[in-house]
Formats: C-alpha cells, structure tokens, sequence
C-alpha cells in the first residue's frame, strides 16, 4: 500500500459516490414500489467492475496500471455500488410487510448482477484477446 494506491482508492471512491448520488436522484421517478436506483446502481457497477477488471489485465491487450485498477475496481465501484443499502432496503420492504417484494428485490438483485459481472467479463474478455481473469490482485476483489 502507498501514497498512489490511497490516492487512486481515495479519488475513485469520490467520484463513485457522487455518481451513485446523481443515478438515485434521477431514478426516484421510477422507484415508487421499489429503489430501482439501488438495483440500476448495482447492475451498473456489477458490469463495470466484470469490464474493467477483466479489459485492463497486465498481460492483456489493454493493461492498465495498478493505482489505475484500484482506482476503478476499488474506488469508483466501491463507492458506486450500495450493498448496504440493498440491504437496509431490503430489511425496510420487509419490515413493512412487502415480504414479495423483498424477495423479488433481493433475487433480482443478485441474478441481475452476477449478470452484470458476465457480460462486462465477456464484452472485455472478447476485446482483450479471450482474457480468463478479471481481477489480479487480492486488493481488488475486496472491492
């Protein structure tokens, strides 16, 4: 860990967050039954994070440098995605009674984003020369 990668952690969680901020309040029109913001969010960053992981791996055709890779993988898609959120959302449908809900929210959820995960790992493995991986350090995968 040095200065770069905290920096690159630091900056990407910033600009995650702020975009997770602007996509909720554009997807409250359409989440009055459920936060479809946090669903939008989590597919997105799911996507994300299988594309860029995947595109940008040191021996593929794209490689991009580690703070580089934190800065995505780690930063922005950290701060992007909302599991917490998911997950007091979820609690709060269910404390509500909207127990269908919740589970439809919750299977969504999780299918629609290990989607996510696919296709962006498919999209960029298919750009990058069939690249198998999508993350390459440990630090990465906490993301």
């Amino acid at each position: 860990m040095n200065f770069a990668s905290l920096l690159a952690v630091a900056l990407g969680g910033a600009f995650g967050s702020l975009a997770r901020y602007g996509v909720s309040a554009l997807a409250l029109p359409i989440s009055r039954e459920l936060p479809m913001g946090t669903l939008i969010i989590n597919i997105v960053g799911s996507f994300v994070i299988g594309f860029f992981g995947t595109l940008t791996l040191a021996h593929g055709k794209f490689p991009a440098p580690e703070p580089w890779r934190l800065f995505v993988l780690v930063g922005v898609c950290g701060g992007f995605t909302t599991f917490s959120s998911f997950s007091l959302q979820t609690f709060d449908l269910m404390r509500s009674g909207y127990m269908g809900r919740a589970m439809f929210y919750v299977v969504a959820s999780v299918v629609l984003c290990v989607v996510g995960v696919g296709l962006g790992h498919m999209l960029a493995a298919r750009l990058n020369g069939g690249a198998v991986s999508v993350t390459q350090y440990v630090m990465e995968e906490e993301a």
